[in-house]
């Protein structure tokens, strides 16, 4: 009786635990299937992100040119004084050449405004070079304004009304001309990577930029490394285990969490108004990446000691080394990989930060390349941030075509570390 008493509840039992398995087996399958949907959308949304910068952007590494036919008078081009010769006169004079039909003041406006700002500066480096030609006609492509190249590159639309487009009907139809000539073609954008910014997006190029946001790191990396592992080092390998240590632990792991502004508000504080350090230079930058960096690089160089198994240390140890011996000759190297790693992923999220650089004044407009540490400059999240607030079309594709050039470095830089951490990579 006893027997059939518990035979009938391990039955039930049995159901009970059956009939739960099978839901657990439920719940397990839609945990899966919404991880496997989360993966989806963010590769949609990565996808998305990347198709859309770069169809807006790919435009940008090519730009419109005109030829112009000038005749170098040598009446306005004096040998003498060549800096001071109206060359912006002999571009307008080769259009009123080309469309001698053109006699308003308005439509002469108009007409000079086809080709940008710049070919006069072009055409003064070439007769510079060339002054053996003055007198002489020459055939010279100089960029044509940024709404010419906006329309050759379909991001105007001739079909809307004219009070509704930048470019007039006669501006279309003098365009149409120059191409039926074959005075116009599409060239790769040098300017792009070899000019600073400008406000004429045709001149515009990311080089201030990019040189500005070499020296901000190099500042950035020559600090913030070896500081932090020289803090990782004795936090992990020589401090002693108490209440400060564990307050400091936190404090720094609280530290990688606290908004990125509040780093540019410390560093205006601490470095603009009471060191009296200049303004947007990439010195301060560098300092204020630093403080933002540190506790990145240090919680990163502190997993890569512990990943260290303690073998290594009683064996360095046991044959008679210092533990400043056996930290330095044993353990270091091996977990510098790990370091390096860190580093590397500190300095990325370092290059793209925007919000703390703002703060310091690296929001200003610069025109020339900075050469040094303490050259007035910006940098190229910054440039994104100024072009992306700017109202001309042709902004905003170099807007896109910057963050392509951001992605590339930031790609590069955790492949870099992706490559680090494979090849130095110990199981242990």
């Amino acid at each position: 009786m006893n027997n059939l008493i518990q035979n009938q509840r391990t039955a039930r039992t049995m159901d009970i635990v059956n009939q739960g398995l099978a839901r657990r087996y439920r719940a397990e399958k839609r945990f899966r299937l919404y991880g496997i949907v989360a993966i989806i959308l963010s590769m949609i949304f990565l996808v998305f992100l990347f198709v859309s910068i770069s169809a807006n952007g790919y435009t940008a590494f090519q730009q419109t040119f005109v030829q112009l036919d000038i005749h170098l008078d040598p009446e306005i081009l004096d040998a003498g004084s060549l800096a001071d010769a109206n060359y912006q006169g002999l571009v307008k004079q080769s259009l009123a050449d080309m469309f001698p039909e053109v006699t308003t003041r308005r439509e002469k406006r108009q007409l000079y405004g086809m080709v940008s700002n710049g070919a006069a500066y072009q055409l003064q480096d070439y007769v510079r070079k060339n002054q053996n030609q003055i007198g002489s006609v020459i055939q010279i492509w100089v960029p044509a304004d940024d709404d010419v190249d906006m329309v050759v590159k379909g991001h105007i639309r001739r079909d809307v009304p004219e009070a509704e487009r930048r470019v007039k009907d006669n501006q279309l139809s003098w365009i149409d001309e120059f191409q039926e000539q074959g005075r116009l073609e599409k060239r790769f954008n040098t300017t792009f990577f070899s000019a600073g910014d400008s406000r004429e997006p045709e001149l515009a190029g990311i080089k201030g930029a990019v040189s500005g946001s070499f020296y901000t790191l190099i500042v950035t990396l020559l600090l913030s490394f070896p500081i932090g592992v020289a803090a990782a080092v004795y936090l992990e390998e020589f401090a002693p285990k108490n209440r400060w240590t564990d307050i400091i632990e936190v404090n720094i792991n609280n530290l990688a969490a606290v908004p990125s502004i509040v780093y540019g508000l410390l560093g205006l504080a601490v470095f603009l108004n009471f060191f009296g350090l200049p303004r947007s230079v990439p010195l301060v930058g560098g300092l204020v990446l630093t403080l933002m960096t540190l506790p990145t690089i240090i919680i990163a160089s502190r997993a890569a000691l512990k990943s260290v198994p303690p073998s290594i240390r009683e064996a360095a140890l046991g044959v008679g080394a210092s533990r400043t011996q056996m930290v330095m000759h044993h353990v270091l190297p091996l977990a510098l990989p790990g370091m390096l790693t860190g580093t590397i992923i500190g300095m990325a999220q370092a290059l793209g930060e925007t919000a703390p650089l703002l703060m310091i004044g690296m929001v200003a407009f610069i025109v020339d390349i900075p050469g040094g540490f303490t050259d007035p400059s910006t940098v190229l999240p910054v440039q994104i941030f100024l072009w992306a607030d700017s109202p001309e079309r042709a902004f905003l594709e170099k807007t896109s075509a910057a963050i392509m050039v951001l992605l590339a470095f930031l790609v590069t830089m955790n492949a870099l570390a992706v490559f680090l951490r494979k090849k130095f990579e110990r199981r242990w």
